[in-house]
């Protein structure tokens, strides 16, 4: 294991810390680049009278997707989220922030299939926000099976159903991580997209697909991580010194998401501007230097299954359009190939009775670009 010592900076303010929350963070500091601001006046006139079912909407992004859609007026949100603990604090912030909202917070599972069509069945939704998935890289490289039940075949029962049900616009919330997939998160949210993208050509639904990169402050950003570290007085753990990430803040990332829904087409993948990557050193130096009264250092600890040195944004298969929104660019995926349905099908039909190794040769068989080396140490 390398150590490297990185001291407080010199030039902190004079107040510390003995223990520093989330809320003393200054997103925009870490990322050193301008808020990105978005004229929402057009998601107001799309949505404030629709009926919205999002997905994952006690969780990170999606509680925050929900609080700015309540910001924006739009009223008539059906929450969804499987995690009983989260519902319960997403009830309590929205009954404290915005006394009179309408919004239904419901505990279900979305890869429970007659549960979710009775739900289509009662709501009839205008517009379905699909944010619910498993995306902890180094968690599902050991739990392939949840990453097919969750981001594959729990996607395939949403957008299923939002077809079904004429849902005007479907958006599905993706992943830098699914271009050219070096992990099983990546791939199983690529192979949704490849799903995804297939409906669109039998659909009367519109259905989009956003992909941003790490999200500052979120259950799964390093951020949390890191601070947690250093109020025990540990070293940062960091996998490699040139170890780089695209991040945003969950505010961006949640208005984001609603400006794509509204001016998203069938088929395109949008792709928000993250500014410059971040390396991971310079992220983990700035978090220390909160710390002027403590001596910290940044461990070196090796690349973990399935992590990359970098994202990437654009597939070989994509190409760029033009986007009037400046901070949204928009791709249009050439067509899968002929053969896709069905080893999609096959995969859907038959995973609970292959090895996981089977598994990730079905999933190089949907996704020839991914790569399923053995990670590296750095």
């Amino acid at each position: 294991m390398q150590n490297i010592t990185c001291l407080a900076s010199q030039h902190n303010e004079k107040q510390t810390f003995n223990n520093i929350q989330i809320k003393d963070i200054n997103f925009d500091n870490l990322l050193n680049r301008d808020p990105i601001n978005i004229n929402t006046n057009d998601c107001i006139d799309l949505l404030e009278d629709s009926k919205i079912i999002i997905t994952g909407g006690a969780g990170s992004i999606g509680s925050e997707i929900v609080k700015q859609l309540l910001n924006l007026g739009i009223n008539n949100l059906h929450i969804i989220d499987n995690s009983e603990n989260a519902i319960y604090h997403l009830r309590n912030t929205l009954n404290e922030l915005y006394p009179n909202h309408n919004a239904k917070i419901l505990l279900h599972y979305i890869n429970d299939e007659k549960k979710m069509e009775v739900l289509f069945k009662d709501i009839q939704p205008d517009y379905v926000f699909h944010v619910a998935a498993h995306k902890h890289v180094t968690v599902i490289e050991h739990n392939i099976y949840e990453a097919i039940n969750i981001n594959i075949v729990g996607t395939k029962i949403i957008a299923d159903l939002s077809s079904k049900y004429n849902v005007k616009k479907f958006l599905f919330v993706s992943t830098d991580k699914a271009v050219n997939p070096a992990n099983i998160m990546g791939a199983s949210k690529r192979i949704s997209e490849l799903y995804i993208q297939h409906l669109n050509t039998i659909s009367n639904t519109d259905f989009i697909i956003t992909r941003f990169g790490n999200v500052l402050g979120s259950s799964g950003s390093v951020i949390p991580r890191f601070i947690d570290i250093i109020n025990q007085n540990k070293n940062i753990p960091v996998t490699h010194k040139e170890i780089t990430r695209y991040f945003m803040s969950i505010e961006e990332a949640a208005i984001l998401v609603i400006k794509a829904i509204t001016i998203g087409k069938s088929g395109q993948i949008l792709l928000f501007d993250m500014g410059e990557p971040v390396k991971i050193m310079d992220l983990a130096q700035k978090i220390i230097n909160l710390f002027p009264e403590k001596k910290i250092l940044i461990d070196i600890i090796g690349l973990g299954p399935g992590e990359k040195l970098y994202e990437e944004l654009l597939c070989k298969s994509e190409e760029v359009i033009h986007s009037e929104e400046k901070k949204i660019m928009i791709f249009k995926n050439k067509k899968n190939s002929h053969d896709f349905i069905d080893k999609y099908n096959e995969l859907i039909q038959h995973f609970h009775n292959l090895s996981y190794d089977e598994l990730k040769i079905k999933f190089k068989e949907i996704v020839p670009e991914y790569d399923t080396k053995t990670y590296f140490k750095g």
